[in-house]
């Protein structure tokens, strides 16, 4: 779960390393993101000479949490760290590479490419 003041790692070549959640986006008022859920998030940490600067403010994807995942199975699907992939307005990476494995649950919240670019699916 990702609330306001999370910091999360950046999984794609962008330019940012570390990024801090600053609002949740979608219906209502949510306090809470999950794997899937777009987020708004200002650059913490950045490689130099790259597109994103610090204190830049990007949307961003969360493609795996800490929290893990519950699937219809019985399997859970836990990660080790919080991560996300920035995305432009129409959803797509602004990257060109995912470092990484992502979620298999990334494919129902129309993400495609985001899974088709991942080295690992789980």
């Amino acid at each position: 779960m990702i609330q306001n003041q999370s910091y999360l790692n950046v999984a794609d070549n962008s330019g940012a390393r570390k990024s801090m959640c600053i609002r949740v986006l979608g219906t209502g008022n949510r306090k809470y993101a999950g794997t899937g859920d777009v987020i708004m998030a200002v650059v913490k940490e950045a490689v130099p000479n790259m597109s994103l600067k610090r204190s830049e403010v990007v949307r961003a994807v969360v493609v795996c949490t800490r929290k893990g995942i519950n699937r219809c199975n019985g399997m859970r699907v836990i990660f080790d760290d919080n991560a996300a992939v920035v995305v432009n307005q129409e959803g797509s990476p602004r990257g060109t590479r995912i470092f990484g494995p992502v979620a298999r649950e990334l494919r129902d919240f129309n993400f495609a490419r985001i899974v088709s670019l991942a080295p690992e699916v789980l």
